[in-house]
């Protein structure tokens, strides 16, 4: 069937399209020799607002009649002999309007009373009547009851139409059949959704769209999102692996919940996984750009293209748009994005908070909002001339308030006590080169006070064209500058400062309307008053839903710290890991008696020293591929050893409450001291400070300096301070410059010690479990941390955010971070290799009968070496 040019947007936003009928428009002059010429065929369209004729000549305009502005409509009583039958509608209406006319996008054309008479050519008219002359009577009524009497006949026809069946193949079998609306910019579609066992379906009840039914096999819908509509949280959306988005599905909760819980259970549905915290880490890490991150984030806080009240909403970047040149690397070239707009300029902030502080509950500082509808179709007006048209009646703004200079509209939002908006995605993506700015369908917008037709954007100086001006806000967006600092901006807009104290201390609060869980729209029986709030909700805008709770983590900048210079040389060694096909096992060594709790390789990759339960040390020779040395030290469990730099000597910490100096090149103890008042669980060194530090059983931190002079332990001298904590001390690690000492404990709790002085700079209670092993990212800024609760979580240092939690098939007992890779050790013997970058898991294998207490990996990254409670030593290499 020929649609012609009808679009839903050409009626009001949320209007509803029921059916058309083949259609004769005649012509109030006309007579019966210029019947021929004068007739346009055509399809009249009953809309539940209006009545649409859309001629088959797309050189005449479509015709627009609203129902409210209608007088008479009955059919036709006169007669006429070019008339084949009285099959006649008659309208009269004080109003109408002309569009598209010679299909060129441009204001509508409002025209004064007339009478119109449509000859139906196949529908009888006493059938379609009565429905035109029930939506007319409508029409009459206050806004709310119209809706809920247009709501009560869209259900009136939905009840009589079923799916059809002819749709399904011969083995697909029907999973759940309701009602739903798709949902696209300013339009509602509503028809039946079906969920088969590999398909889902929407039909809709009118032939407005492209297909007569959208399908969409499960096999490629890649992820599934429920989201709000005007505050109700009522609609689903799917994705599918082409990137193509069908459109929002929405019905009622109870449904919309019902079809996702079905969905999910389906076998051919394969979601890929997008766990927050993966992203997030991932962005830190710098594995995704700031720009797809913040798309990411727009998702998870309800923002979709498919919803002008909930676009995606983008931060203003750059700062100047008066210079000839950008300077990336400066600073002053960019906003603070620790404030949210309406706070950049100190004067105007000053000017709110009087008026704030003057206001009568409940106070907001900004009278408008950082993204309404309106606020999108202004910057998108040159690219959706026909959304702006549906938006505003059938009216263009005026010339001088339409977006014509990116300075201008900068300044704006800087100085003016009502004008507080961000950007949209387009400001920033590449792939669309910027044709928002640019008048390519040539719309006729007006021209302004100085006499200046409206035509492209005028850009910023240092922008050469369109592309160049996206490409430039791009770059901003993903410098190091931006990167320092986004984080900030996401607390205003998704986290922790959006909403409450933390937004009122950070001048970042809005009407109390724009939030979610302020008004329940469902709960209001007065029809009126909640049209009234949703009218409100979707005209001034909504608070994105809150996505984070605590500070957001902060992004890496640059390359991780990795200052160790074989980091050069190691590129095809790390290529290898990421490739990895199969772990080999090239030596196994078993000559210790009991549990294998501590070991490390050597910096040149040429031994192995180990400790165990069996109060043994024992180095093994990887070249010689046999022991080398075995001593006793004392009669308890050995729970760690370190190698001393510059001097072939070791220290051993004891379950006797000792901390022993054994001397390799003498094979002998040379010191020892009562160190604790329990047995040393763990000790750490640091290679900068030349410090050691010790944890023990009895709840203590012990710190050490001056044991490389001479190799002497001599208490007085060393001990340098105690430091307290509420339960056993089972680990701790240096950051990467020895600047601070992380402690994890028996009770679930990890303290962050400033090594200068030793004071406490944080504390988290990451969870009731004992942490077991912790371990610091190569840049200082992450944990690793494993326990008794079987997860690993990696934690921001500076915010105590959980950035990636994952639960294991059983407790964590061992970890070593070495640039991209983190290797984990479990009570179950399961050995697991990650590139922490990416946050994949590369590989996992049974490496041990028993827990994994002990896991490193060589300077090279060539090799991994394990102990376990199996009383094995077993040193792994990786194969493509």
């Amino acid at each position: 069937m020929d649609r012609g040019r009808f679009s839903l947007l050409l009626l009001d936003p949320g209007e509803i399209y029921f059916e058309d009928f083949s259609a004769v428009l005649i012509p109030p002059d006309i007579t019966p020799k210029t019947f021929d010429n004068k007739k346009q065929d055509g399809r009249l369209k009953m809309c539940s607002k209006s009545l649409v004729f859309d001629p088959r000549d797309i050189n005449k305009p479509i015709i627009k009649i609203p129902l409210k502005d209608c007088v008479v409509i009955e059919q036709w009583k006169g007669s006429a002999k070019y008339l084949a039958s009285n099959n006649v509608l008659m309208v009269n209406c004080r109003e109408y309007m002309e569009m598209l006319e010679g299909n060129i996008v441009a204001p509508y054309k409002f025209k004064e009373a007339t009478n119109f008479l449509f000859q139906l050519n196949y529908a009888n008219i006493m059938n379609c009547l009565p429905q035109i002359c029930q939506l007319h009577r409508a029409s009459t009524l206050p806004a709310a009851e119209q809706a809920d009497m247009i709501a009560t006949i869209v259900h009136s026809r939905q009840a009589r139409v079923s799916f059809d069946a002819l749709w399904l193949d011969l083995y697909e079998k029907v999973v759940m059949e309701t009602e739903a609306d798709k949902v696209t910019p300013l339009v509602v579609n509503p028809g039946r959704i079906l969920l088969s066992t590999s398909r889902l379906f929407f039909q809709p009840y009118n032939n407005v769209e492209t297909v007569p039914v959208i399908k969409i096999e499960l096999s490629v819908i890649r992820r599934m999102v429920k989201r709000r509509f005007l505050l109700r949280h009522i609609v689903s959306n799917a994705s599918t692996s082409s990137g193509c988005d069908k459109g929002d599905i929405s019905g009622n909760q109870k449904k919309r919940d019902d079809l996702y819980n079905k969905l999910l259970e389906q076998p051919a549905l394969k979601l890929q996984e997008l766990e927050q915290d993966v992203m997030t880490l991932q962005w830190q890490n710098g594995i995704i750009s700031n720009y797809d991150y913040l798309l990411y984030i727009n998702s998870l806080g309800d923002r979709t293209i498919n919803d002008l009240t909930q676009y995606p909403i983008f931060p203003w970047i750059i700062s100047n748009y008066i210079i000839g040149e950008l300077d990336l690397q400066n600073p002053d070239h960019f906003r603070d994005l620790s404030k949210p707009v309406g706070a950049l300029n100190e004067v105007r902030l000053q000017r709110l908070l009087e008026r704030y502080e003057e206001m009568s509950y409940p106070k907001f500082m900004y009278g408008s909002h950082y993204s309404t509808p309106g606020f999108v179709l202004f910057y998108l007006a040159r690219l959706y001339p026909h959304y702006v048209l549906c938006l505003q009646s059938g009216r263009f703004d005026h010339p001088d308030r339409m977006f014509n200079s990116v300075a201008d509209v900068f300044k704006n939002c800087q100085t003016n006590m009502s004008d507080f908006k961000e950007l949209i995605p387009e400001f920033y993506d590449v792939a669309q080169g910027g044709n928002f700015l640019v008048n390519n369908l040539g719309i006729n917008f007006g021209y302004r006070h100085n006499g200046v037709k409206v035509g492209d954007v005028e850009l910023p100086p240092w922008a050469d064209s369109p592309q160049d001006c996206v490409v430039k806000l791009r770059n901003a967006l993903e410098s190091n500058v931006v990167s320092q600092s986004l984080h900030r901006w996401i607390d205003l807009i998704f986290g922790y400062k959006q909403q409450g104290e933390e937004a009122i201390k950070a001048h970042n609060l809005f009407y109390h309307l724009c939030y979610e869980g302020n008004v329940d729209l469902d709960a209001i029986a007065d029809l009126n008053e909640r049209h009234a709030l949703e009218v409100q909700i979707m005209e001034f805008g909504q608070i994105p839903k809150q996505v984070f709770k605590v500070p957001h983590p902060k992004r890496k900048i640059g390359l991780p710290l990795l200052n160790e210079p074989y980091q050069i040389k190691s590129a095809e060694t790390e290529d290898l890991w990421k490739n990895i096909r199969e772990l080999e096992m090239v030596n196994s060594f078993n000559t210790h008696k009991n549990t294998v709790s501590n070991l490390f390789i050597s910096e040149d990759c040429a031994r192995i020293t180990s400790v165990g339960h069996d109060s043994k040390l024992k180095v093994f020779s990887l070249q010689q591929n046999r022991q080398t040395r075995s001593a006793n030290i004392g009669n308890m469990p050995l729970s760690s050893c370190i190698q001393m730099p510059n001097v072939n000597v070791l220290v051993i910490g004891s379950w006797d409450n000792q901390i022993v100096l054994y001397d390799l090149d003498y094979g002998k103890v040379t010191e020892s001291v009562l160190a604790h008042e329990d047995a040393i669980t763990c000790m750490c060194w640091g290679q900068r400070s030349s410090i050691l530090v010790s944890g023990s059983g009895d709840c203590t931190v012990k710190v050490w300096k001056g044991l490389n002079n001479n190799g002497v332990i001599r208490p007085i001298q060393c001990l340098q301070k105690q430091i307290d904590h509420n339960s056993h001390v089972n680990c701790l690690d240096f950051d990467v410059d020895d600047s601070h000492l992380a402690v994890g404990t028996e009770d679930g709790e990890i303290y962050i010690w400033q090594t200068k002085d030793f004071a406490l700079k944080k504390k988290y209670q990451i969870d009731a479990s004992s942490i077991t092993t912790i371990n610091y990212s190569p840049d200082g800024m992450k944990l690793a941390l494993g326990g008794k609760n079987k997860t690993l979580q990696i934690i921001d240092v500076e915010t105590g955010l959980p950035v990636f939690s994952k639960v294991m098939k059983s407790s964590i007992s061992s970890l070593k971070w070495n640039g991209f890779l983190l290797i984990l050790g479990c009570d179950d013997g399961n050995l697991f290799i990650w590139d922490i970058m990416k946050v994949k898991l590369l590989y996992e294998i049974k490496a041990h009968s028993g827990a994994i207490k002990t896991v490193d990996i060589s300077s090279d990254k060539s090799i991994i070496a394990t102990g376990s409670e199996d009383r094995l030593i077993k040193v792994w290499k990786p194969k493509n």
